[in-house]
């Protein structure tokens, strides 16, 4: 248990030490003075033993409802463990060229837009949100933020334009976790990050990795391993788009764009996160509620003054109550 103000206290506890010696001492000296005058003097001015242990008892309750009263008055507040959905969730939107396709209605990047804001919607406050919106070379378009508001606004201002790294786009959202730029080195080593395992990924994508590796690009699979074994962090992957797939025209070309399921299901896979399939807007609705947030417990203070201030009420009105019932005086 913690005190905000242990002066409160300390003074209280004096003040009730103080009257209890006072009635202590003025027992003593009725109990003298009683027995000097003799047993019938006694009874006229003491009263008989019973009323004379009432009193006293009366008296002690009081003190005892006022030493109550002063550790209500310290602050007392006791830590408790609460376990809450809690931490950062970064939403890693592909804005790529082949977002454009329709073959969801009205179109893949739509579509995602749609579900990333249910499920921005769906959380609590307890839990930061940022969103990065990935092409080649994945930026940061809102930091992780408990107003959820901002991050609404910034789905809906993504617009498709360009190609797709995956490796990428998870090292982006890694960056955002940290708060520091994360890179792969050539060698494959990688900065001391720390561990995030409250944090998590939400990757929505059609899959296609558009990306030449030898070029520059991250590989996914590298990505995967750095945010699983280093950083904790699990990636949830969202599939838009369909198998079939359809054509898109992309700076004046028609190219061919289907959903690979294969490429998100181990990047998740990979990580300890889920592949969420969703070949329609219809499907993509529920995917707020089929995603789950890591449960964290964090201690919290519980105030406990208003149970001590019940229980000093209880002790001030028994001794009250008993000091007027076998005396007649309140005091």
């Amino acid at each position: 248990m913690t005190l905000t103000d242990p002066v409160l206290l300390v003074v209280g506890l004096a003040v009730a030490m103080a009257l209890g010696w006072a009635a202590a001492v003025a027992g003593r000296r009725r109990a003298k003075a009683l027995t000097a005058a003799g047993v019938m003097a006694g009874a006229t001015a003491g009263g008989s033993p019973a009323r004379r242990s009432a009193r006293l008892t009366g008296a002690w309750l009081t003190i005892a409802g006022l030493a109550v009263l002063s550790v209500a008055a310290a602050g007392p507040a006791a830590s408790v463990p609460v376990s809450h959905a809690s931490g950062t969730v970064i939403l890693a939107m592909d804005v790529s060229g082949s977002m454009a396709a329709t073959d969801v209605v009205p179109s893949r990047l739509a579509a995602a837009k749609q579900a990333a804001l249910s499920f921005v919607r769906a959380q609590p406050g307890t839990v930061d949100i940022g969103v990065v919106a990935f092409q080649q070379g994945g930026f940061e378009e809102s930091v992780p933020s408990a107003d959820h508001g901002e991050a609404a606004s910034a789905i809906g201002r993504l617009t498709t334009g360009g190609g797709t790294s995956l490796g990428d786009a998870i090292l982006a959202s890694l960056s955002a976790i940290t708060r520091r730029t994360v890179t792969i080195g050539r060698d494959g080593s990688a900065p001391d990050i720390g561990y995030w395992p409250s944090a998590t990924v939400v990757l929505f994508s059609d899959g296609q990795d558009e990306s030449a590796v030898p070029a520059g690009g991250t590989d996914p699979a590298e990505a995967a391993a750095l945010v699983a074994e280093k950083a904790g962090v699990r990636v949830d992957t969202v599939g838009i788009g369909t198998t079939a797939g359809t054509t898109v025209d992309v700076d004046g070309y028609h190219l061919f764009t289907a959903l690979d399921a294969s490429a998100l299901e181990s990047i998740s896979r990979a990580t300890g996160g889920t592949y969420h399939p969703a070949s329609d807007a219809s499907e993509l609705d529920g995917i707020a509620s089929s995603i789950n947030l890591r449960l964290t417990v964090t201690h919290e203070p519980l105030p406990l003054a208003g149970a001590f201030i019940a229980l000093a009420l209880v002790l001030l009105a028994a001794g009250a109550g008993l000091t007027v019932i076998r005396t007649g005086r309140v005091v």
